[in-house]
């Protein structure tokens, strides 16, 4: 990102001279050495935006959805959207909804940010290999292609910041009752890696990669496949001039990540019971409040499946779904768009087909 620090006079003037050499060199067709750092940052910046203020919006949402996942099945506390979200307000008040949005926003901006430029030199990449294997330099990425590159970039930006996913999915779940606190997310991080060993900030990893291929890949697949239609067709006059409007934008945000959640989120629902495994001082939702039965430890992913359907039943899989479908729709949304408006405000012209 660019430097936060004030410029003096004389660094202001030689940096202008610097962009106006610059920008001479891309009419006469030469791309100066920063240019492409430029655009990296810019590209970085508005994937970071578009995540922040997308997690932001749905906070409450979001925290509800782990709290049903994760919930001592023998030990109900929250039992649906408006109930969960009354008891949520009615116990811990108004703070009590966005606990732990701190560190999903200190997560979610990185993460947003790598797998949105992930994304964009992974189609990069994957369309000039394409273009050179069929001999068409006018070949585009076909839907297959694009879940290719949404993946990979998908199981980039997980790995780099599950940590402090891990983190965030205890201090979300952590309530007055609980007895022992987190007091943020270093103290966590060190809390953790002291009493269960650097592995624990991994647990949950393999679903995790593994619902990577169908929840951000055809999140990507599906809405640049929508767009592309769109332009081409123009249905009922939703397109001029070859430009998505921002409401139609949204409609295709909206669609991509209903699928995509959809089929990923029982891998989901795994992946954050095997986070709170080896937890001894659990919060009082997982424990169960002392209640004669506690919930089951797992060793391992399909353990965590079969142990989950065989003591809870199949709908298990799918518990905060209705949270969860209220808030990704609007979230992923947002984030396609506020990226895109983002990176048109910086001038970042990052496009497949150039």
């Amino acid at each position: 990102m660019a430097s936060e620090d004030v410029k003096t006079s004389e660094k202001a003037v030689s940096t202008f001279v610097n962009l106006a050499e610059e920008a001479k060199l891309a009419r006469e067709g030469v791309k100066a050495p920063s240019y492409a750092v430029l655009s990296i940052c810019k590209s970085l910046f508005a994937g970071g935006v578009a995540g922040g203020v997308s997690r932001t919006a749905v906070a409450p949402l979001e925290r509800l959805k782990i709290l049903l996942q994760v919930q001592n099945p023998h030990n109900i506390k929250y039992n649906g959207t408006i109930q969960g979200l009354k008891y949520i307000w009615r116990t811990e008040g108004f703070r009590g909804l966005f606990k732990g949005n701190g560190t999903n926003c200190a997560r979610i901006v990185p993460n947003s940010a790598v797998k949105f430029f992930s994304y964009e030199q992974a189609s990069k990449s994957i369309l000039l290999l394409y273009q050179q294997k069929t001999g068409n330099e006018d070949a585009q990425l076909t839907p297959l292609l694009r879940l290719g590159a949404g993946a990979c970039a998908g199981i980039i930006a997980m790995s780099a910041t599950y940590p402090m996913d891990m983190v965030r999915g205890r201090l979300t779940v952590q309530t007055e009752r609980s007895p022992y606190q987190y007091r943020g997310m270093v103290h966590a991080l060190s809390t953790i890696l002291r009493e269960e060993g650097p592995r624990a900030l991994y647990k949950g990893w393999l679903p995790s990669v593994i619902g990577v291929v169908p929840y951000v890949g055809l999140n990507f697949a599906v809405y640049e496949s929508l767009k592309d239609w769109l332009v081409k067709t123009r249905p009922f006059g939703l397109v001029e001039n070859s430009e998505l409007s921002v409401t139609t934008r949204l409609a295709c945000g909206a669609i991509a990540g209903t699928v995509g959640q959809t089929v990923a989120y029982p891998l989901d629902v795994i992946r954050r019971r095997m986070q709170m495994v080896g937890w001894k001082d659990a919060a009082s939702i997982i424990r169960g409040d002392g209640v004669a039965k506690a919930a089951p430890e797992y060793n391992g992913m399909i353990d965590a499946f079969r142990k989950t359907v065989q003591y809870e039943g199949f709908g298990a899989l799918y518990k905060g779904l209705v949270p969860n479908s209220v808030k990704v729709v609007p979230s992923i949304a947002i984030a396609f768009v506020t990226y895109e408006v983002v990176k048109d405000v910086l001038g970042v012209e990052i496009r497949i087909s150039d």
